[in-house]
């Protein structure tokens, strides 16, 4: 069924023609009485008006035969002429400028046809001048409104696969800042137990010779069980967030990593110790946090490490422990090494590890730049 709005304009129509032709009124033409064939004809117009939306070629066709039929009777008045101008306008809104040049023609045929074998009329007279610009005029309007719904509809596609492609680049983005602290809740985990694993072994060590030792070891698994806790807090609440700028950590609190270390730490600064990006100071940060890991956990006989920190363009970071040659292998490719590189290359840095070979002990050694933060 047609629209509402179609079949209202289809009856307008109806009534337009019938009325004027039995008012008298409108534009002169053809001065027959107005009788049931011309009511059949008016109906027909109507009904291809408003079914001109699904049919808009037949719609036209109907349209052009009726209009000659009705001149061909000598039906009284020229109102009928809207319908074809109905159906050429919506023949090109519909189907486009070469659907509407098309039909345009041959309305613009049948009108001169008309013009010269019912109305006694000239080929090129007055009548189809007056005529064929009106069928131009409906026709170029009618595509101008095919061009510009076209217009729109494409418009509105690029900005739907736009907002589509941001919504995947913001899906991506969490996905790989949720992959980020997932790393940093590994390397907070890793610190911590190992941490507490040295504390707890001191305090079983010396629990009976010297208790007031075993409960400075409590004391401290304590504090690094708190530190840790609220380490992870701060990560799931930046998880929740999905902005990896609230994790905790970095150089600041250098002090405090270097205090839980389990050996003696100690610590060279090169150049100017400056704020560095908020990326590149927590890459530092967790970088060295692991090393001083697989010190307490793989480093055989360590005492001490040494922590080399030089700034320039670059941060160089280098950790190095005096552990004896025969720590397990699985040190170098294990999940910590890797994670670390991960952090370096994401920030376009370097990172080597391995056995020292001029002496004992195990070597990290890392370069950040710092001109960027997280891209």
């Amino acid at each position: 069924m047609p629209r509402t709005a179609d079949v209202t304009l289809g009856a307008g129509l109806l009534l337009l023609v019938l009325g004027g032709g039995l008012l008298r009124v409108g534009p002169p033409g053809p001065t027959g009485p107005v009788d049931w064939g011309a009511f059949a004809l008016a109906v027909t117009a109507g009904t291809a008006v408003a079914y001109r939306l699904r049919f808009p070629v037949a719609a036209l066709a109907v349209v052009n035969a009726v209009t000659a039929a009705w001149f061909h009777l000598d039906y009284h008045g020229r109102l009928i002429t809207i319908a074809p101008l109905i159906g050429c306008y919506t023949l090109a809104a519909r189907r486009g400028w070469q659907a509407g040049a098309v039909g345009g023609l041959l309305t613009a045929a049948c009108t001169v046809v008309t013009v010269r074998f019912t109305m006694s009329g000239e080929w090129l007279g007055d009548q189809v001048f007056n005529a064929l610009p009106l069928v131009a005029v409906a026709t170029a309007l009618g595509a101008a409104v095919h061009s510009h719904r076209a217009f729109a509809a494409g418009a509105r596609d690029w900005a739907e696969r736009l907002a589509e492609a941001r919504t995947d680049q913001v899906r991506r983005q969490a996905a790989e800042e949720r992959l980020e602290i997932a790393r940093e809740l590994h390397d907070v985990f890793g610190h911590t137990m190992a941490a507490i694993s040295v504390q707890a072994g001191v305090a079983v060590h010396v629990m009976q010779r010297r208790p007031e030792q075993a409960a400075d070891a409590l004391s401290t698994i304590k504090r690094i069980s708190d530190e840790g806790l609220a380490e992870v807090q701060v990560l799931l609440g930046a998880m929740r967030a999905q902005d990896l700028r609230t994790a905790t950590g970095g150089l600041a609190k250098l002090d405090k990593l270097l205090a839980t270390a389990g050996v003696k730490a100690e610590v060279s600064v090169r150049g100017e110790n400056r704020t560095v990006p908020v990326a590149a100071d927590l890459a530092a940060y967790r970088i060295i946090q692991e090393s001083l890991t697989n010190v307490r956990r793989h480093a055989r006989g360590a005492t001490t490490v040494r922590l080399e920190l030089s700034y320039g363009d670059e941060l160089h970071i280098a950790v190095r422990d005096d552990g004896r040659p025969g720590e397990e292998p699985t040190t170098v490719g294990g999940h910590g090494i890797e994670g670390m590189r991960a952090r370096a290359e994401k920030l376009g840095g370097t990172l080597t590890a391995g056995r020292v070979e001029d002496g004992f002990g195990f070597e990290v050694r890392c370069a950040l730049p710092l001109g960027r933060d997280i891209p």
